[in-house]
């Protein structure tokens, strides 16, 4: 079961992420705001050429895998999951739903998709148009009503149980996996390969991304960014790779004191930061790390 708020001293869950997709088109990977309104989120790439593009692709097609090999992106995702989810069960989240009470709806699924903030409609309508007779497609008119809002109108008492034999299917969970992918994971962790950091490194830029939203405001991932480039060098920009992740850990953690829902700040404090002070920008395991005070354990592998 997901945490939320300050009763159980958790941050909240990933679907406070808004990720409202520009262009008229529902469907669209483009830019959109982060989920407090206060900007939008521009993909890394908007402003670069066809040329800078394809030079960024052969750089990162020569460095290693990092949180992109199977391990560790399994264990990205275990990370995530025990801030989330109590657990490190990440695969069983795929059925979870729940209105959290964080003014974003419904939350779901093993990323925390929301019926307030766009990406869970874009799931769906992607969903559908491969798999036009699935058991949620009937709601597809009540998630559009309801997008940016925190209401259950048209989606009550039904919408709940569609999700949980929806997400039965492997193709759902598919559909699922591939939106985390485009959505949080690539974006992440390609900025953090041409960033020049390490496993760790793309771990915190990822985090970073799913809880924060892919927006360029003051609370917004690219806005984080931008912030900690102010004080700090890149590795790739000549800096120190720990130097500038302190910074950028500085920085989220306080954007997460300003609001009630993140200010428990441990999966900054007792977890990346301690990894970080440990030097293990590799993301070595074995991991030992603490979340609201659970301690979790993930053994070498």
């Amino acid at each position: 079961m997901k945490r939320a708020g300050l009763l159980l001293l958790a941050v909240a869950p990933v679907a406070t992420v808004a990720v409202y997709l520009l262009g008229g088109d529902s469907d669209s990977d483009a830019a959109g705001a982060d989920r407090r309104g206060s900007g939008t989120q521009r993909p890394y790439d908007k402003d670069k050429s066809a040329a800078e593009i394809k030079a960024d692709d052969e750089l990162i097609a020569d460095l290693p895998p990092g949180l992109a090999a199977p391990a560790k992106k399994d264990l990205a995702q275990q990370l995530i999951a025990s801030a989330e989810n109590s657990t490190l069960d990440w695969r069983g989240q795929y059925g979870y739903i729940e209105d959290i009470d964080d003014d974003h709806g419904y939350t779901a699924g093993i990323i925390g998709f929301c019926t307030g903030t766009h990406d869970l409609l874009t799931l769906v309508e992607r969903y559908t148009k491969d798999h036009p007779d699935n058991g949620l497609a009937r709601y597809l008119p009540a998630l559009r009503k309801v997008d940016g809002t925190d209401s259950h109108e048209g989606l009550d008492p039904g919408f709940t149980k569609a999700w949980k034999a929806e997400a039965e299917k492997p193709a759902f969970r598919k559909a699922q996996n591939n939106a985390r992918d485009r959505i949080y994971f690539d974006p992440a962790v390609r900025l953090a390969k041409l960033d020049g950091l390490g496993t760790l490194g793309q771990f915190i830029y990822y985090d970073a991304m799913v809880l924060h939203g892919p927006g360029t405001g003051p609370r917004g991932f690219y806005g984080l960014r931008e912030a900690a480039l102010k004080e700090a060098n890149t590795p790739a920009q000549g800096g120190k790779e720990k130097a500038y992740l302190d910074i950028f850990l500085d920085i989220r953690r306080a954007a997460m004191k300003e609001e009630k829902s993140h200010r428990d700040t441990t999966r900054v404090d007792t977890a990346q930061r301690e990894f970080l002070y440990d030097g293990n920008l590799d993301l070595k395991t074995p991991l030992t790390w603490k979340v609201y005070g659970e301690t979790f354990r993930v053994p070498k592998s």
